[in-house]
């Protein structure tokens, strides 16, 4: 079978080490664990595939280069023809998995034209999130390519309740939309890993993600800083980059907790499982947000890893971590809740130890990226043969 993958979106590169990289990547792992062949179709790879990836065939799309947001946009809108056209010339395919992006409608206007499924995977209200946070100048055309995309796919993926409601408003849509959560592959987090950073007796706290506003990071400062004055052998492990890391760190310069705080960087995909391993604790420290429509992939990765996780108790969250069994929730945003669980669990090594062990057997069971894959092709009418990684 001949799977062809479309991520059109140039913010996302797929062999990047971004978490919607990393979500890509992981997909098609499973797609290959199928035994399928894939083609994928991206603007944008950020590097080389990983060698387990090496199978995959890579078709470059057209990246805009256009300095005024306006002439971007039309840019990314016109590439529609070159990924048509990429895809009939690399077919036959017998599905189209799609990730939707907020200029493409290429990958499902394909699908409908040739007859095969067409998978639209969506992860966000992307005209309602780029209009808010980082500007929309042509709205009208971007909801257009919404309902293009919708109307000609044969199945929507939408990864939370959230995303699926948004989905169901769109008449272009009805009677199409699933919800599947994104999940993890347990085989990156074996639970006999090496610390990546070691600190014997040092309680340490950690949070993996994009340092962007809404992942909560002051409060998470502000609860570590309650917690240090209780618990002075304790650290706080951030693992990634963004907008917010200068932020972050004139106010751990002004709380006198730079010494105590360690910031790796972006790091590449390959280096998680030993950073997560360096942990104690994990943290999802989002606050109460409105809307709030994420399938957070850090917790999946977090609860294979056997951590505990304390997250807010907010969204997909809610049904991921069953509080007290496989994790703590708590009201998002409150700073004293957060300090409070983490003193709990620094204070009962056993509570930590069985809430992790209860996570990761959750991920197990309900939570892994093949049996993901294999609800979504099943959905999608489809059935691959099957062979060992």
């Amino acid at each position: 079978m001949r799977v062809a993958y479309v991520c059109a979106d140039p913010g996302v590169p797929t062999f990047g080490m971004k978490g919607s990289s990393i979500h890509v990547q992981e997909v098609l792992r499973a797609l290959l664990r199928t035994g399928t062949e894939v083609t994928l179709f991206a603007p944008r790879t950020g590097g080389s595939a990983p060698q387990d990836l090496s199978s995959v065939q890579v078709h470059a799309l057209p990246r805009a280069s256009k300095d005024d947001p306006a002439d971007r946009e039309q840019a990314q809108l016109a590439a529609n023809d070159a990924t048509l056209a990429a895809l009939q010339e690399q077919g036959p395919f017998d599905l189209v998995y799609e990730r939707y992006s907020l200029w493409s409608h290429a990958g499902m206007t394909y699908a409908r034209g040739e007859g095969i499924p067409g998978v639209l995977e969506v992860n966000a209200p992307l005209v309602e999130e780029q209009a808010q946070h980082r500007g929309l100048i042509d709205r009208t055309a971007a909801e257009d390519v919404a309902r293009r995309a919708f109307g000609a796919s044969s199945l929507l993926v939408a990864v939370s309740r959230e995303v699926g409601a948004y989905l169901q408003a769109m008449p272009e849509a009805t009677g199409r939309v699933q919800v599947i959560p994104n999940g993890v592959n347990p085989g990156r987090f074996p639970e006999d890993l090496l610390p990546d950073l070691p600190a014997p007796g040092i309680f340490t706290v950690g949070f993996v993600g994009t340092l962007k506003p809404w992942h909560g990071l002051p409060t998470l400062l502000e609860a570590f800083e309650e917690l240090r004055r209780e618990v002075p052998r304790s650290r706080l492990l951030i693992v990634g980059d963004g907008p917010e890391r200068e932020t972050l760190t004139t106010q751990l310069q002004d709380r006198g907790l730079d010494e105590d705080v360690i910031f790796t960087g972006a790091v590449p995909s390959e280096r998680i499982p030993g950073l997560l391993a360096s942990m104690d604790v994990a943290a999802a420290p989002y606050g109460n947000l409105e809307g709030f429509y994420f399938s957070p992939l850090k917790v999946y990765e977090y609860m294979a890893a056997a951590l505990p996780v304390v997250a807010g108790d907010i969204g997909q969250l809610q049904d991921l971590i069953e509080h007290g069994q496989s994790g703590l929730l708590y009201p998002p945003g409150e700073v004293a809740s957060l300090s409070a669980a983490l003193r709990r669990l620094h204070d009962d090594p056993a509570l930590r130890r069985r809430l992790g062990q209860a996570a990761r057997q959750a991920v197990l069971a309900h939570h892994t990226w093949d049996g993901r894959v294999r609800e979504i092709l099943s959905l999608a009418g489809v059935s691959p043969p099957q062979r060992s990684a």
